[in-house]
């Protein structure tokens, strides 16, 4: 499946290119949409951008298939975040709410259950695909044990799946970290392209995850990088 951009000509130059669309059971013109306007910086020098509410009632169906990523149907109970400034995109389930993620770019959670989110950041590269930083079977176990845990969690890794789409590859992978008070279980998905190392984490307290495991699985199978 090709994936391209959207793009939107405003007035105001301070209204970025970040598109939140409903699933396909969701009128266009009865629909919100999410775009960014303000954006503050961490010492990380990663910028987060807040998004604003603004309605768009003119938001036709023909502009939705100006992009082939709304050729298919959104899964029912998700949204679509899209980010065409930014060069990725994403479900989410529609009944999470965006929430600031320090250092993530974009983040929706469950509005009842903080543990269960997804979020995206990205840090500027020079290697061209994930394949640079080598294999999947090295690269994983690294990142989760070295990032991800914290020195007091027992990490352990269920699964690890290798995908291309349209020539651009993926690592998603399910992991848990054990704290000594609690447990988490997540997928991630990472990628390389447009310069940057993408990374979408999506998950919940270990509790919970045999019955959220594979509404969470279709986030972290969604995720996609554009081209900008």
């Amino acid at each position: 499946m090709a994936v391209s951009s959207l793009t939107f000509r405003w007035v105001s130059s301070t209204i970025n290119n970040k598109l939140n669309l409903p699933h396909n059971n969701d009128s266009p013109r009865a629909t919100s949409a999410f775009f960014s306007g303000e954006t503050t910086c961490n010492e990380e020098d990663h910028c987060k951008r807040r998004p604003l509410m603004l309605g768009v009632g003119a938001l036709t169906a023909s502009l939705l298939n100006a992009s082939s990523l709304f050729a298919e149907d959104v899964p029912k109970t998700y949204k679509a975040f899209v980010d065409s400034s930014d060069g990725y995109s994403y479900y989410y389930p529609s009944d999470w709410r965006d929430f600031d993620f320090r250092a993530h770019d974009s983040a929706f959670k469950d509005r009842y259950l903080q543990l269960q989110n997804v979020r995206v950041r990205f840090l500027p590269t020079d290697k061209k695909d994930i394949h640079d930083l080598g294999p999947m079977e090295e690269v994983v176990p690294n990142l989760v044990k070295k990032k991800y845990a914290a020195p007091n969690q027992i990490v352990d890794i269920f699964d690890m799946q290798e995908r291309t789409i349209d020539g651009k590859s993926y690592y998603t992978f399910e992991y848990q970290l054990t704290s000594p008070n609690f447990s988490t279980v997540s997928f991630s998905t990472i990628a390389i392209g447009n310069g940057r190392y993408y990374t979408l984490i999506v998950g919940a307290n270990e509790r919970r995850w045999k019955r959220v495991r594979n509404k969470l699985k279709v986030v972290a199978d969604s995720f996609r990088m554009l081209d900008i």
